[in-house]
C-alpha cells in the first residue's frame, strides 16, 4: 500500500519519529537500527514502509533498507511473533546478525534481545531456517562468506595445533559449510584422534 516515504525528518522519539511529506505528517515506527542512521531534525530522509492494519489502527514502519524491511516481513510470518516483537528483534541485531544467528541456530543471540523468551527464539530459528535465506540473498552471499570465514579459523587453529596443511584440509571436507567455528575444531578433532 505505502511502500516508501520521502521527507523531511520533523521528530525523533524512539522508536517513534514523524516524517513531513509535502505537508502530510506521517508517524513511523522504526528499529533502532535505522534510527541511529537517520539525519537530524530538518533533513531529508527516505525510508522503505510496511503498513499493518488492525482493527484499532493503521501503523506505519519504516526501513533504512530493503533488507531490513524484509527481514521484518518473514518475522512477521513467524507464528507468535507480531509487529512490536519483529521490530525489537531488527532494533537488537542486525540483518546480517540476525541471518547469521538463524543459520548456526544460536538461540542465546536471541533471548538476549528484551522481550523474546528461549521459547520464542527456538520458535524463530525453526521457522526462519530456510526463509530468512532466500527472502535476502544479498545477506546469503555474505552468510556463505561468513562461512568460508568460519573455515578458514578452523584451520588456522588445526595448524596451531600442530596438524599439517593435508590433515586440516582432510578434516574440514565432511564439515557442513555453515558449522561454527567452535563445532568444527570439535569435529575437527575428534576426525583426527581417529585417523
Amino acid at each position: 500500500m505505502i511502500g516508501r516515504l520521502t521527507g523531511t525528518l520533523l521528530e525523533k522519539n524512539p522508536p517513534q519519529i514523524l516524517l513531513d511529506v509535502n505537508g502530510v505528517g506521517y508517524d513511523v515506527e522504526v528499529p533502532m537500527s535505522t534510527f541511529y542512521n537517520l539525519p537530524g531534525n530538518g533533513e531529508k530522509v527516505s525510508l522503505h514502509t510496511h503498513l499493518t492494519v488492525r482493527e484499532d489502527a493503521h501503523i506505519l514502519f519504516g526501513f533504512a533498507t530493503l533488507d531490513e524491511r524484509m527481514a521484518f516481513r518473514q518475522l512477521l510470518k513467524v507464528s507468535g511473533v507480531g509487529a512490536r516483537t519483529a521490530l525489537a528483534v531488527l532494533s537488537g541485531l542486525s540483518v546480517t546478525e540476525l541471518a547469521q544467528a538463524v543459520a548456526l541456530q544460536e538461540s542465546g543471540r536471541l533471548t538476549k534481545i528484551p522481550g523474546i523468551g528461549k521459547k520464542t527464539a527456538e520458535r524463530l530459528l525453526l521457522e526462519l531456517r530456510d526463509k530468512l535465506a532466500k527472502a535476502l540473498p544479498g545477506v546469503a552471499g555474505s552468510m556463505a562468506a561468513a562461512g568460508a570465514n568460519a573455515q578458514s579459523d578452523i584451520v588456522h587453529a588445526l595448524l596451531a595445533l600442530g596438524y599439517n596443511d593435508k590433515e586440516a584440509a582432510l578434516a574440514l571436507k565432511g564439515m557442513a559449510p555453515d558449522i561454527s567455528v567452535s563445532e568444527g575444531i570439535r569435529t575437527a578433532l575428534k576426525l583426527l584422534s581417529k585417523a
